[in-house]
């Protein structure tokens, strides 16, 4: 296998979103010859009783995840198990298919290790996505369903877009994530309100016994965090994801003034996040911590927060894929470190 160190300097030759179609163009040959990368998995992906536990019905064999916004239109699922992933949240997926904002979208900050993004919700839409789903789930990895409203929709018609994919979509993953908090659709997270969050999560749990979690932002006062996730935990909601992309331009030297920011400016700004709201809400829903996870070391720092479930996405672009291997083989020595034979025993450790 070629090592991704030797590739990257000409993969960053490109234009982001051209290197990210060429990576997603090899991912998907998974689907038509799944054999070719029975060794890729057999590498990569990282299997061993510490790592699992049970969450929405099914069992996560690690807590690695891809987060969304990689897989768009449900086309890579294959080939992103076989990079070790434990689960994979596609999406976010509109109703209606949109190509999203005008290009370019996407920038690298190499020195910070970080990426800005403008995309835009850009996917084929609900209906091309429920047929690839229709071929896939149930899937022998638990599969997330990111879901946001299309940005011709209204504020005010914004619910029907959600219940919309809701109905389409509930029982073709093992759970579904409500986004408003992506900074790249126009109103997007001014939807970040308890008159609509409650109203959200009363339709949306009367169509569906699957899980229905929150994903919110970081850039709002840890205080308003914690109050807005717990009266969604309130009304409903089975979990929450913290946190998107930020929008504070200042964690960069040349930041451009459109999109958000993920990877390691991302790190403490995302975990002082998921932190306040972990220390309410642990122990009474389930949380997913993503944004700057790049390291064994800052995954645990995560889990021990009260996070049963980590996403990576930025971090593979600069480190290349054995980072999954490599988060999944360091959890489990940390893990053993401390003296727990599991990692359901880790989780929350440090509240």
């Amino acid at each position: 296998m070629i090592a991704y160190d030797s590739i990257k300097p000409w993969l960053f030759k490109l234009e982001p979103e051209t290197a990210h179609h060429l990576a997603a163009s090899f991912l998907r040959f998974a689907n038509v010859c799944p054999s070719a990368f029975n060794y890729w998995t057999q590498k990569h992906f990282i299997t061993d009783p510490v790592l699992e536990q049970e969450l929405f019905g099914r069992t996560f064999l690690n807590p690695v995840g891809l987060g969304a916004g990689f897989d768009k239109n449900a086309t890579m699922i294959r080939g992103i198990q076989a990079m070790g992933f434990g689960y994979t949240e596609i999406g976010t997926v509109t109703p209606k298919p949109q190509p999203g904002n005008p290009k370019p979208r996407m920038f690298r900050h190499i020195e910070e290790k970080t990426i800005q993004n403008a995309m835009g919700f850009n996917n084929e839409g609900m209906l091309a996505v429920q047929r690839r789903l229709q071929e896939r789930y149930p899937f022998t990895t638990p599969i997330g369903v990111n879901i946001g409203k299309n940005k011709t929709t209204s504020e005010q018609d914004a619910i029907s877009d959600y219940t919309t994919l809701i109905k389409a979509l509930h029982k073709l993953g093992d759970y579904l994530v409500i986004n408003i908090s992506s900074p790249n659709t126009p109103g997007l997270r001014d939807l970040q309100n308890e008159a609509f969050i409650t109203r959200l999560f009363e339709e949306s749990k009367a169509l569906t016994e699957k899980p229905i979690l929150l994903k919110i932002a970081p850039d709002m006062e840890a205080q308003q965090a914690v109050d807005l996730t717990a009266m969604a935990v309130e009304k409903g909601a089975d979990g929450i994801i913290a946190t998107n992309t930020t929008i504070d331009y200042s964690l960069v030297k040349e930041p451009k003034e459109i999109g958000g920011l993920s990877g390691a400016v991302l790190t403490e700004k995302s975990f002082a996040i998921f932190d306040a709201v972990a220390k309410e809400l642990y122990g009474k829903t389930i949380l997913i911590s993503v944004g700057g996870i790049s390291s064994a070391e800052e995954a645990y720092r995560r889990i021990k927060a009260g996070a049963s479930l980590v996403q990576v996405y930025s971090a593979l672009i600069f480190e290349g894929p054995e980072l999954i291997k490599d988060i999944n083989t360091g959890l489990i020595e940390l893990i053993k470190a401390d003296g727990y034979s599991s990692i359901t025993q880790a989780i929350g450790a440090a509240r």
